[in-house]
């Protein structure tokens, strides 16, 4: 299917799959509370910053940053790499290669359109928590107008890694275990649980260069004050050559297991 083809099946497909994630809303729900642990994680590093600052964070400023990580985690999660597990395993997935629009585009789609349901309720109340409590710890205006950049960034790193990982099932049984490791790494090493600026200096001088970091720990930190200027905009360049990267690798693995997968009767 052409460029052209594919951009005119673009809003048909939102709204596609904006209808199937308001009739599959309680799977909604349940993601939804499954993303919470910033605000678990908010409770515990309040208590532990009530008599004295942890690193660059007192409490107010573990407010933002939580709070915001609990908004960057639903406006860029992603689920294509169970989607297409599944689907290998079914063998649904050659019903979508029958498809005159590439599988990618649509599991694209398919996950952004259901971005409004996830974040009607969550966002709306993270953002007034925000900016009633913890207003003062926030970034001036400029480092916001990155913002949007930053999480379309995210959003293209976190999208990227789950097809990558998706697309192993088409040379194994099942890459869900791959999904598994991606996981804990993710959590441990972005940012989600333990903001990277906590960790000793020998090891964030790595971390703040993973993928992982990129995916919501920068937009997370440009608006609490986490950079300089000039660093925000080098680490933003960063993030986008993360996407560069998985991008090429990912349009390799796919193509190659596009044929096993054939070759194999799929």
């Amino acid at each position: 299917m052409s460029l052209r083809a594919t951009v005119r099946a673009l809003p048909t497909m939102a709204k596609i799959g904006f209808a199937e994630a308001v009739a599959y809303r309680a799977e909604m729900l349940v993601w939804m509370l499954s993303t919470t642990m910033p605000l678990v994680m908010l409770a515990l590093w309040r208590a532990v910053a009530q008599d004295a600052p942890v690193g660059p964070y007192d409490s107010e400023k573990f407010t933002a940053y939580y709070l915001l990580m609990f908004i960057t985690r639903q406006l860029t999660g992603a689920w294509a790499a169970w989607q297409m597990n599944y689907e290998v395993r079914t063998g649904a997935l050659s019903q979508r290669l029958l498809r005159p629009i590439s599988p990618i585009a649509a599991y694209a789609m398919e996950t952004l359109s259901a971005l409004p349901v996830r974040s009607l309720v969550a966002v709306p109340m993270a953002v007034i928590a925000l900016f009633a409590v913890a207003r003062s710890t926030l970034s001036s205006g400029p480092f916001w107008a990155l913002l949007p950049l930053a999480l379309a960034g995210g959003w293209t790193i976190t999208f990227l890694m789950n097809i990558l990982i998706g697309a192993l099932s088409l040379y194994t049984e099942s890459s869900l275990k791959l999904m598994e490791i991606y996981f804990t790494l993710f959590a441990v090493f972005s940012g989600y649980l333990i903001p990277v600026k906590l960790f000793p200096p020998w090891l964030r001088g790595v971390v703040e260069w993973m993928p992982f970091h990129f995916q919501v720990g920068l937009p997370v930190e440009l608006v609490t004050k986490g950079h300089e200027w000039p660093e925000a905009l080098w680490l933003l360049g960063v993030q986008w050559g993360w996407v560069a990267v998985l991008g090429a690798l990912t349009a390799v693995l796919w193509k190659r297991g596009l044929k096993r997968y054939a070759a194999y009767g799929g």
